[in-house]
């Protein structure tokens, strides 16, 4: 068993939890990456806190809490069973962009009115809890928050797990600091399964694999989930675009200047719910210059993208803990995070989180 603290109970959170239900239904189970993980699977995941700050999840089960407003996400797996976990009104911080406030109810956060806890109090309850691993899923920009909470699971003796791009894993003062602490740090800022920067990194490894000049290239991505709404404050998404635009940069021959290369959120469209759009662009010349180019439109259900490698990085912060191995365990990281401590193709890193795992790896 994996006692799990979550952090945001928004649309990835849903899926996480979704996700884990949908593995112990016993029904065949559809595209898991990672079945097992040194004999750990996805049902082994046990959910004992989450923290959030909107007034329709604080005080609910997880189980309804992941199904409340603004929350709309794909919804693969409904039958999920009562947790008996509360969730607790955790500080806003930078949690929530001002502008998030001013829309209408149906598409943002409304600031529950219950007193936040204060670091003592989530130190207290993840220890009341059990908790050995904390994966935050605050929203793109919040760094006060996410640094709250990185600091609350070191007092703790919690690993971290940090889904979003706010620089901790790949960041040496906090990998020093969860060293120092004898606790695993992953991060930051998942890949998702199958997602745009996946794809676009692997359209720029084919380019640099078979002698390719590439030029310039973009990546613009749409959706309507409250992420993309957020990210419609340009302050919120620095470290965003940053995040993506290096895990391309990586894998490409020679590194593109920055006036070539344009890659991250580009609108909020609300029908789209937690649909993202991704548009890739690449153009090039072949031998003799002769020039060439490629356009490509992914359209994914996003939360559900992220939650596959979510399920896969809790079990490798427990791999961790289990071997006593501390700060930023950079060799799961490299597969499963955008911007990981090191940066590798995704073909090497693959195989280095199975050799991490110490197991065949075989998908489900």
């Amino acid at each position: 068993m994996i006692k799990v603290a979550i952090v945001g109970v928004g649309n990835c959170a849903s899926s996480v939890v979704q996700g884990v239900s949908y593995c112990r239904s016993g029904q065949k189970i559809v595209s898991l990456p990672f079945a097992d993980l040194a004999g750990y699977g996805a049902e082994d995941i046990a959910f004992v806190a989450a923290f959030d700050v909107d007034a329709r999840k604080v005080g609910l089960d997880l189980s309804e809490a992941i199904f409340a407003p603004p929350n709309c996400t794909y919804v693969f797996h409904p039958d999920v069973q009562h947790t008996g976990v509360t969730v607790q009104r955790g500080p806003t911080l930078d949690g929530i962009a001002p502008h998030m406030l001013a829309q209408s109810p149906q598409e943002a956060f409304r600031e529950s009115e219950t007193a936040s806890l204060t670091e003592a109090q989530v130190v207290d309850h993840l220890k009341a809890a059990g908790c050995e691993v904390m994966i935050n899923f605050l929203p793109v920009g919040s760094q006060q928050a996410t640094e709250f909470y990185a600091g609350c699971a070191l007092l703790a003796g919690v690993a971290f797990v940090n889904a979003i791009p706010v620089f901790l894993a790949s960041d040496q003062t906090w990998a020093d600091r969860f060293q120092a602490h004898g606790l695993p740090l992953l991060g930051d800022d998942f890949k998702a399964q199958l997602g745009a920067t996946v794809l676009h990194r692997d359209l720029v490894h084919l380019f640099a694999l078979r002698g390719v000049t590439l030029d310039r290239t973009y990546q613009l991505n749409v959706g309507g989930n409250t992420d993309f709404l957020n990210m419609m404050d340009s302050s919120r998404v620095n470290q965003k675009r940053q995040s993506k635009t290096e895990s391309v940069q990586a894998v490409a021959n020679t590194r593109m200047a920055a006036g070539d290369i344009r890659v991250g959120p580009s609108d909020y469209v609300p029908w789209l719910n937690d649909q993202k759009v991704g548009y890739v662009r690449l153009e090039g010349r072949l031998f003799g210059g002769a020039p060439m180019n490629i356009e490509v439109r992914l359209s994914v259900e996003d939360s559900p993208n992220a939650a596959a490698m979510a399920l896969a990085a809790i079990r490798c912060a427990r791999i961790a803990l289990d071997r006593g191995q501390a700060g930023a365990i950079w060799e799961p990281c490299a597969f499963l995070f955008k911007s990981p401590p090191r940066q590798m193709n995704d073909h090497d890193a693959h195989e280095l989180l199975l050799r991490f795992a110490g197991g065949d790896g075989a998908d489900g």
